[in-house]
């Protein structure tokens, strides 16, 4: 049996930017370097609002040569984050659309990677079953993404014997890795993109010049002003709702986020994490129990 296993993100919505501005309009609103797209690679970035807080999140590549695609959170979420985009296209040439003849699917584990035929960077993109194939932009030990028509893909992963998981199965892959899923890990117009490792990540460049929202952003890491930070936790027992106050020795120090099946992400205050590890205290969710793990790529 292969240790190839996928998952289709239903949730999700596409986006299509042409024309001639498509690439200079985008620099000026997102965290990221759109130009790194013309050199084949995919990207991660975020729109914030004027005041530098979490608004959407969304992957980035090449589309069809004289487009960009933009893979972000689907339905209410996708309809907002169009509106918005839209409100700050003004004169520039640049028009978008919906990206409706594809489906979105995450692939991962051992072997997924190669057996697309890209090499393990962040962001390496190929051609696949019509569409696109792309390294997750963040962290290689996600896996990748394709997005392409459903019944060639679901044909393609088939021939590399891959098996099917549920959203659970997905979510305990980038639960386990501490990666955001949007807004259900990021509160919008509340969230800063470096509480949730859009440095270390690479959803964030430091030397495109101003986008909306940068100011915040650069001030926030500069002058070292994190206080808390999004990271799994495990604990045994029914996983707390998203937005359960976390306590440390009767103290609110932070939020759980999305979970499943024993593990969860949890925004948590850094002195938090000190305090408890000097004194072996305890974080708890209700009478949950949760324990922290730092991911490897974190730097906090």
């Amino acid at each position: 049996m292969s240790d190839i296993f996928y998952h289709r993100l239903e949730d999700r919505g596409l986006i299509t930017i042409a024309g001639e501005d498509r690439i200079a309009y985008l620099q000026g609103l997102v965290s990221n370097d759109v130009t790194r797209l013309s050199e084949g690679k995919a990207i991660w970035a975020a729109l914030l609002t004027p005041q530098g807080k979490f608004r959407h999140d969304f992957f980035m590549c090449s589309w069809a040569d004289d487009r960009i695609l933009i893979d972000g959170e689907g339905d209410a979420r996708m309809m907002d984050l169009g509106q918005t985009l839209r409100r700050y296209v003004l004169r520039a040439d640049a028009t978008l659309d919906i990206e409706r003849t594809t489906a979105v699917f995450a692939v991962f584990g051992d072997g997924a990677i190669d057996a697309f035929g890209l090499p393990p960077e962040a962001g390496a993109t190929g051609s696949v079953a019509g569409g696109i194939a792309f390294v997750d932009p963040r962290l290689p030990a996600m896996g990748l993404r394709v997005v392409a028509p459903a019944e060639a893909t679901l044909g393609a992963l088939e021939a590399l014997g891959a098996t099917a998981v549920d959203r659970d199965g997905y979510d305990r892959h980038r639960i386990a890795l501490g990666l955001p899923d949007g807004s259900r890990d990021m509160m919008p117009d509340k969230a800063i993109l470096l509480e949730n490792g859009f440095d270390e990540l690479g959803g964030a460049d430091w030397k495109k010049g101003c986008y909306m929202g940068q100011e915040l952003t650069a001030r926030t890491k500069y002058r070292g002003l994190v206080k808390k930070r999004l990271m799994p936790v495990s604990f045994e027992g029914d996983a707390p709702e998203n937005g359960t106050i976390i306590k440390l020795d009767g103290r609110e120090v932070g939020e759980m986020r999305s979970s499943c099946e024993g593990i969860g992400l949890a925004l948590l205050r850094l002195e938090a994490l000190e305090k408890a590890q000097e004194t072996g205290s305890a974080f708890l969710a209700n009478d949950l129990e949760l324990h922290p793990s730092k991911p490897d790529w974190a730097s906090f």
